[in-house]
């Protein structure tokens, strides 16, 4: 699967693209933004390809009442982004700088304004799509409709789907079928995966692999990553569901470890996920792994020591997984849950490049290019020296080791190991290395070793 090779990036676009809040247009129809403000991310296609990106996740860009998954039309592009056709070209040029796009599903619930939801509204009990929903004619909702219905986790603006209606998930994946032939993407980002039916799931798998982009077969499959939190990963990403999902156990460990300078926390969990025991119950999969999205704290606002953005993202992309930045996280740009949604997901006029910028786009050049890059990518994970404030672990595969050290205080220090003997291949400084059982770290250090 060709998401076990690359390093995705994030994009909101109704933020990115400093779209309305909230969509006036919902009750009184109009005609698409033009120019589309979400040609903007084409724009960004060629800084991205610098960076090393192989694939961009895009969250919710169909017609919706405000944030994007209250969605009211699952075929048409929120008119505040563009239309169907300004969609079709940004894929058509992420392509062209060899970028793969991967949409974000929402199926779990609708909009109020979705449009059979509007119908059950209208002709209640007599509704065609009375099924399509989870209802209850006995009751009334919070908005008065005269039936009750359920909400996801009770947020009664988004209704839920009735998943095990055959209508339905008949819908969604015809639904599927014509986001490909329309925009040519490369797989689904499932919105709140946890909560989707298994056997909506299985059909999903099984139209996935049966799927061709427009411009010719699809030899390295078509990509189903879920949003999931807690709890075993297994029970949705297997050979009959999801290719991935989200790694939240590594994403907290990640910060957390730095906050408390308790390196113990993140290996502790590498190696229970990606560990060689017979216990480590992630051994082979490529979960998503992150330092922040658009539903969390940036990570240069979350960190107690700024300093330590580089050595966490130095673990980010020397793990096992398949590394996702958000964007603007790469120059270090900041964001707190307590501005609210819209705070985390900023309009950016353009890349503000940084240090930080560059020395990202060295960690996804070793990971993705260098001679290390089969170890980083799908290599196993053994912990090597685990101290409160550095860490050490090994990536091995059948094409070379890869040795990742990290130091998460101000202070130089020296590790000690075994492993670190003989000539190896510094893949961040490009240079050979003859090391005799030790390796000294500056402050803050990141160290990438390979070898052969």
């Amino acid at each position: 699967m060709w998401l076990d090779d690359v390093a995705f990036y994030q994009i909101y676009p109704l933020g990115f693209c400093g779209c309305p809040r909230e969509n006036a247009s919902v009750d009184a129809p109009s005609e698409p933004a033009s120019p589309a403000p979400l040609a903007k991310v084409a724009e960004w296609a060629g800084y991205l390809e610098g960076l090393g990106i192989g694939a961009v996740i895009l969250n919710p860009v169909f017609e919706s009442d405000s944030h994007g998954y209250d969605t009211s039309d699952l075929r048409t592009i929120d008119r505040r982004l563009g239309s169907n056709r300004d969609l079709a070209r940004v894929v058509s040029e992420l392509h062209a700088h060899g970028i793969r796009v991967v949409l974000d599903a929402v199926f779990n619930h609708v909009g109020r304004g979705f449009w059979a939801f509007r119908d059950l509204q209208e002709h209640r009990w007599e509704s065609a799509y009375r099924e399509w929903f989870i209802t209850n004619f006995d009751g009334d909702s919070a908005y008065g409709d005269g039936f009750w219905y359920e909400g996801w986790e009770g947020h009664f603006e988004l209704v839920k789907l009735n998943l095990q209606n055959p209508a339905v998930a008949d819908y969604l994946l015809d639904t599927v079928r014509f986001w490909v032939s329309e925009f040519g993407i490369d797989g689904l980002r499932l919105d709140v995966a946890y909560s989707l039916d298994y056997g909506f799931l299985n059909r999903l798998h099984d139209l996935a692999r049966e799927l061709d982009r427009p411009d010719g077969p699809r030899p390295d499959g078509f990509a189903l990553i879920g949003e999931t939190l807690h709890g075993d990963y297994n029970q949705l990403v297997n050979d009959h569901m999801l290719d991935s999902c989200t790694n939240y156990e590594c994403y907290k460990g990640l910060y957390s470890s730095f906050n408390s300078q308790n390196m113990f926390e993140i290996a502790h969990s590498l190696h229970r996920q990606f560990g060689s025991d017979p216990w480590c119950i992630y051994q082979g999969r490529h979960l998503l792994s992150f330092a922040d999205n658009h539903d969390v704290e940036r990570l240069a606002s979350i960190l107690t020591d700024s300093s330590c953005i580089r050595p966490a993202y130095g673990v980010l992309f020397g793990m096992p997984g398949a590394p996702c930045l958000y964007y603007g996280s790469e120059w270090g740009a900041k964001g707190r849950k307590a501005d609210g949604d819209w705070g985390l997901r900023p309009d950016f006029e353009k890349p503000e490049p940084s240090g930080l910028t560059e020395f990202i786009e060295h960690l996804i050049e070793a990971r993705t290019k260098g001679p290390g890059a089969h170890a980083l990518c799908h290599g196993g994970y053994r912990n090597v020296v685990i101290q409160n404030k550095q860490l050490l672990f090994e990536r091995a595969s059948a094409q070379g080791t890869v040795y990742v050290a990290v130091n998460a205080v101000a202070e130089p220090c020296t590790l000690y190991a075994g492993e670190l003997s003989g000539a190896l291949t510094d893949l961040l400084g490009q240079e050979t290395v003859e090391l005799s059982g030790s390796l000294e770290l500056a402050p803050y250090d990141v160290r990438y070793l390979f070898r052969a």
